[in-house]
């Protein structure tokens, strides 16, 4: 079967961006700064995803561009005979499956609250009721997985019309309006009295906050949120390589897929931060800061159905985007793995994504006693650990070796496709920090990641 491709660059730059920019920047970003102490947290980021997230991007795009295969064929293409990379594959295609398992949740979230202000059913609340229509829909297990299924549709519909008619051409029209709606938001957000204490907070490094938070959880938290911001490590950047022709250098465009990604994160932060202060509500309220210290902000301000409903769509867009990619790539490791057509890879994982993500649903509710992380904790805080803390930067040292090893791909082999085509070349000099240096950093990063969540059964 011909292995598809796409119809512009400009497709394959928002399509990726758009598979990198999700939850991670406009839910996640934005409260791991709030419990990270602001703006150091910010810098740290920014570091981390030059030094670690940029070389291992174009790493995941070179396998993937040279290999035309998914995760789930693209190591054993590429390895050299008798060597056994390929065996993290099937782990790497877990991840997808796992990270859709409570994305596709978070996503229904979503567009349940931009349909409830569009509807004009959130508007106005006071913080009361704000907490009781959040609880309300957390409790109710029918609502929860009618609106994951509404997000599964969306994305195996868009994902039936192929890559080009269907993934590349939709997603665009989603990152554009995503992008659009974005910058509106934020000179809203910026243009209200009082939110210049907000902007302190998160541009402004302030190392009292740093001290409260402590260095090593802000420096953990940073460099984890590097790796879920890029999808990197489970072969979900890696099938856009599969799609790319050979006309641009990877690292050009791996500096283009993560400047759009940290443009919405960093967009996203000037709009949530001046909001919250402005109206005097905290912006450490972690996963809720979406939906209970964002709805309080919405109604105490003017048109703030008209606010509240545009700011969903765009975090309902940016949801999309990523399971549309995501989605994207499970489907080409079934076809791969099995030759199965587009169709029926749809209509097998639409089962298996609509079943797999309702434990997630009910851990809210029928299931809100297994606590699997400890007291507070829900099923969706063990998939987001397993695929977070686990396979994502496991995943991405798995990539990096495979790169520069001898017994992998190599690194000669890399350079030389990622350097083929117009562009932004990766250097040789940097061959001893990619090969020793950066492998150990990412195995401190997946070691205190472990401890951070796992410390409870020790302490």
């Amino acid at each position: 079967m011909q292995r598809e491709r796409f119809k512009s660059r400009l497709g394959f730059l928002l399509l990726s961006a758009g598979c990198a920019i999700g939850l991670g920047n406009v839910w996640r970003f934005p409260y791991m700064v709030g419990q990270n102490g602001g703006a150091f947290f910010v810098l740290f980021y920014l570091l981390f995803l030059i030094i670690m997230g940029l070389p291992i991007l174009s790493m995941e795009l070179a396998v993937g561009r040279a290999s035309r295969k998914s995760i789930i064929r693209e190591f054993e293409t590429l390895e050299k005979p008798g060597s056994k990379w390929h065996w993290y594959s099937p782990f790497g295609m877990l991840g997808n499956y796992m990270l859709m398992f409570f994305y596709t949740v978070v996503g229904g979230w979503l567009v349940n609250y931009f349909v409830q202000y569009l509807t004009g059913s959130l508007a106005g609340l006071d913080s009361e009721g704000v907490q009781a229509a959040y609880a309300s829909m957390l409790s109710d297990p029918a609502e929860m997985i009618s609106w994951m299924l509404v997000v599964v549709l969306i994305g195996f519909v868009i994902c039936l019309g192929g890559l080009q008619k269907g993934v590349e051409r939709i997603s665009k029209w989603m990152m554009v309006a995503l992008l659009a709606l974005i910058l509106v938001l934020a000179v809203r957000s910026l243009t209200l009295p009082g939110g210049g204490e907000g902007l302190a907070f998160y541009l402004m490094p302030n190392l009292e906050n740093l001290k409260k938070v402590g260095l090593v959880n802000c420096l953990a938290g940073a460099m984890e949120q590097s790796f879920f911001t890029l999808s990197l490590g489970i072969g979900a950047i890696a099938i856009f390589g599969s799609y790319m022709d050979k006309d641009r250098t990877l690292l050009g465009e791996s500096v283009g897929i993560a400047a759009l990604d940290t443009f919405v994160a960093i967009t996203a932060g000037l709009i949530i931060f001046p909001a919250c202060f402005a109206y005097g509500v905290a912006p450490d309220s972690g996963p809720n800061l979406l939906f209970v210290t964002l709805p309080n902000v919405f109604s105490n301000m003017a048109g703030g159905r008209l606010w509240g409903a545009l700011f969903f769509l765009f975090m309902s867009f940016a949801a999309l985007t990523t399971v549309v990619a995501v989605f994207e790539n499970i489907l080409a490791c079934c076809m791969d793995k099995w030759g199965w057509t587009r169709k029926k890879a749809v209509l097998v994982n639409l089962v298996i994504l609509a079943l797999g993500s309702v434990p997630c649903a009910l851990g809210f509710n029928v299931w809100s006693n297994f606590n699997p992380l400890g007291a507070g904790t829900v099923v969706m805080d063990l998939e987001d650990f397993i695929v977070s803390t686990i396979l994502l930067p496991f995943g991405s040292l798995l990539y990096l070796l495979f790169c520069t090893r001898r017994s992998g791909w190599g690194f000669d082999a890399y350079l030389e496709e990622a350097n083929t085509g117009k562009g932004l070349k990766m250097a040789r000099a940097l061959r001893f920090y990619l090969t020793w240096i950066l492998p150990v950093m990412v195995a401190v990063l997946l070691a205190m990641g472990l401890w951070n969540k796992l410390k409870f059964l020790f302490v």
